[in-house]
């Protein structure tokens, strides 16, 4: 009975060492990632000299704000386009502001003028009102057009197009 007795005793010791050595095996991968994330929040948070830096006084007193570029801004005549509807009839109406950088971009710009709005009348005619819907559908429309613009207007140069008005009805 004491073979029998002695066997048992080292069998269960060996399944109790397997057992401490995964736990011990989980806690230090535990503790590891513990601390690279806490590692890698210091860093981007500015801790530790990453992430974005905070705001630096110069030497001489107060930050300076960064200098704001000017810009230059010209109003496209307002437009009124059916939409793509399957029955009853929709309409966009549609007020826009191109942004460019100055006023020489403006006037290699203005001569193009017909083939801006020919761009754009050909774009929104096909829009459908689901298309329009959200803010998101709005900053899809707003790229296409900025897009649909540059490429009328190369190698000129519009910066931005900027909704005044917007209505669907």
């Amino acid at each position: 009975m004491t073979a029998d007795a002695d066997a048992a005793e080292a069998e269960a010791t060996e399944g109790g060492g397997k057992s401490k050595k995964k736990l011990i095996i989980i806690a230090a991968a535990g503790l590891v990632l513990l601390l690279g994330g806490g590692g890698g929040a210091a860093y981007f948070l500015g801790f530790l000299g990453g992430g974005t830096p905070a705001a630096v006084p110069a030497e001489g007193g107060a930050e300076a704000p960064p200098a704001q570029k000017p810009a230059v801004f010209y109003d496209l005549p307002e437009m009124t386009v059916n939409l793509s509807t399957g029955g009853r009839a929709t309409y966009l109406k549609v007020r826009i502001a191109l942004e460019v950088a100055d006023s020489d971009v403006l006037s290699k710009i203005e001569p193009y003028l017909p083939r801006i709005l020919d761009a754009f009348q050909v774009y929104l005619r096909e829009l459908r009102p689901a298309d329009l819907e959200g803010s998101s559908g709005l900053f899809r429309l707003k790229e296409e057009l900025l897009r649909r613009i540059n490429t009328a207007v190369y190698p000129a140069r519009v910066e931005g197009v900027l909704f005044k008005e917007i209505l669907v009805q």
